[in-house]
């Protein structure tokens, strides 16, 4: 009787074995190379696909907001965001959508994710229509034209003070901004959070300088002042009385020929200087002509000082000088709002 029982050799030959595993080997290659790089390249793509969206863009209070429903006008939505941030008056399904800070995208993947219980693959587009409505920001101190504006794009530090004409000779050197609460998107928010106010402080010679940090963006609802330094009032015997910045050390003479001079009929030997000290108020007496002579050293003025020149054949008060303090008008809500977009 002959036996069915074969050795693997005398089934497969050797040579036979190693070309079909060159084979299998090659086939694995092929495989991989084919389809390794294609996913690769997919997630890459994924990656490079995904930005952020600008604070601008993003949804704030004010905005007028459109939801649609393609192919539906029962379910379609137009309005803004409540006070707690959810769309008002919107409740698909008898839900609320959180909308504050939120991208039209994501708002519109939230609704499909609620109308997709009652519907059948919706379509949702969300548009924001209008960016008027936002809060205005609001510039500030020692510039040229304080202003207020509405912004429908990114806006940063420097060209918002370019479009104010630039600081005046009275800024102090600095720059604060004031963030209120729950106005911009510069954080990021969620149902029932609250956020809180932040003042943030930068220097004009940073700035302009071209040092990226001292140049943020600027927000709707911000408030940016350019400090402005205080004042020292030169009054009397000068051609120009007039209040000048103490951001750099004025001494009595400097500030004098900051006020255009001595006038004609100034007393230079009759010189006081009104100083507040704490609740205290002194008097400093200086001559002109020891100074020049170096005989007196030429004082230097603190902030708020009032330098009171002598004139020939009036008798000086008694009392502290009456001081017109009266500027520009400061309401800055009485000044047009500029749009930037």
């Amino acid at each position: 009787m002959k036996s069915f029982i074969h050795s693997p050799r005398s089934l497969l030959p050797t040579d036979k074995i190693d070309s079909q595993l060159a084979k299998f080997v090659t086939l694995l290659c092929i495989v991989f190379c084919i389809f390794t790089p294609t996913s690769y390249s997919q997630n890459a793509q994924t990656t490079t696909t995904v930005r952020s969206v600008a604070e601008a863009d993003l949804v704030h209070y004010g905005d007028l907001i459109d939801v649609d429903v393609v192919g539906s006008l029962e379910y379609d939505w137009r309005g803004t965001i409540n006070p707690e941030g959810f769309l008002d008056g919107f409740s698909p399904n008898n839900e609320t959508v959180f909308g504050l800070c939120r991208s039209e995208a994501a708002l519109a993947d939230a609704i499909s994710s609620i109308y997709s219980r009652i519907l059948k693959d919706p379509k949702i587009k969300v548009t924001v229509l209008d960016r008027s409505g936002r809060a205005v920001t609001m510039l500030l101190g020692a510039v040229r034209n304080r202003q207020r504006f509405k912004l429908g794009r990114e806006v940063h530090l420097k060209e918002l003070i370019a479009l104010s004409g630039g600081v005046t000779d009275t800024a102090s050197g600095e720059i604060t901004i004031f963030r209120p609460p729950d106005l911009n998107c510069f954080t990021t928010v969620a149902a029932n959070e609250k956020k809180s106010q932040s003042v943030m402080h930068y220097k004009i010679s940073q700035l302009l300088q071209g040092d990226e940090p001292s140049n943020p963006a600027v927000l709707s609802g911000d408030i940016v002042t350019v400090v402005e330094a205080p004042p020292i009032y030169v009054i009397g015997g000068v051609n120009v009385p007039r209040p000048i910045s103490s951001k750099d050390e004025v001494s009595v003479s400097r500030a004098v020929a900051a006020a255009g001079g001595l006038a004609k009929e100034a007393d230079e030997s009759d010189i006081v200087i009104y100083r507040r000290d704490g609740k205290e108020s002194k008097t400093i007496s200086v001559d002109l002509k020891k100074i020049s002579a170096k005989q007196q050293d030429d004082v230097l003025l603190k902030p708020f000082d009032i330098v009171d020149i002598g004139q020939k054949g009036r008798a000086r008060s008694k009392f502290l000088p009456a001081l017109n303090t009266e500027q520009i008008s400061r309401d800055i809500f009485k000044v047009p709002v500029r749009i930037i977009e």
